[in-house]
């Protein structure tokens, strides 16, 4: 019986309900068996300079999916360290997982219209199934980045799997920025990442924050 994986990377700096929801809705409309929601190591599209340090951003996936068996935090880009290149987390995903398993790769819309600069963007695409969260209203159906770099084959099966989903007007710019700010993150993460943040003064003096995380990432790269 084939198993189906959905991975969900990124940042995750800090991982927030736009994130869960958005994960849980495609889970539910692919039936995937598990979900592994990847927090990166180094970005290959952004800076990470001020990226957090990579042990508090796993935990705070781990906290903000405790009670959910579907889905899985996954450390494997932090582990291996360096620029975390999708193409070579899904290539090690298929070797630990084996045979029988099928892997859906959940991007965002803006991520899709990028994707022919991605790293073996057509390898990434012979090794599982690019799904895209659009946003209601969303048109990605023509493409146009894609014609002329992806085969007829290749675009038609990322049309198949562009999954409308709810329009969360939540990002985690905007929970960083309102830490700094001192407002309120409440409903913005869930209840235990909000406490986790507090707990460890996350995101509050950004210039200080940054010389940590960096430290630590470096300590981490090693």
């Amino acid at each position: 019986m084939t198993r189906k994986i959905g991975i969900l990377g990124g940042s995750f700096d800090p991982i927030h309900i736009g994130h869960l929801i958005i994960a849980e809705q495609i889970s539910e409309r692919l039936t995937l068996d598990l979900v592994l929601l990847i927090p990166c190591n180094m970005p290959p599209h952004k800076d990470a300079a001020n990226l957090t340090a990579g042990r508090h951003r796993l935990r705070m996936v781990e906290i903000a999916i405790e009670g959910n068996p579907r889905f899985q935090a996954c450390d494997i880009e932090l582990t291996r360290g360096g620029v975390s290149y999708s193409v070579d987390t899904v290539t090690s995903l298929k070797s630990q997982y084996g045979r029988g398993t099928e892997f859906y790769f959940i991007v965002g819309a803006d991520s899709l219209i990028e994707l022919a600069t991605w790293r073996e963007y057509k390898r990434l695409l012979s090794l599982c199934t690019v799904v895209t969260a659009a946003r209601p209203g969303c048109d990605l159906g023509s493409l146009p980045l894609q014609e002329g770099l992806c085969t007829p084959e290749e675009i038609a099966v990322l049309k198949r799997h562009i999954m409308e989903t709810p329009l969360i007007g939540i990002s985690s710019t905007e929970i960083r920025q309102r830490r700094q700010s001192g407002e309120s993150i409440r409903y913005l993460v869930p209840d235990a990442v909000e406490n986790y943040i507090i707990e460890h003064n996350l995101y509050v003096s950004r210039e200080g924050h940054e010389s940590r995380a960096t430290k630590e990432q470096c300590e981490e790269l090693r």
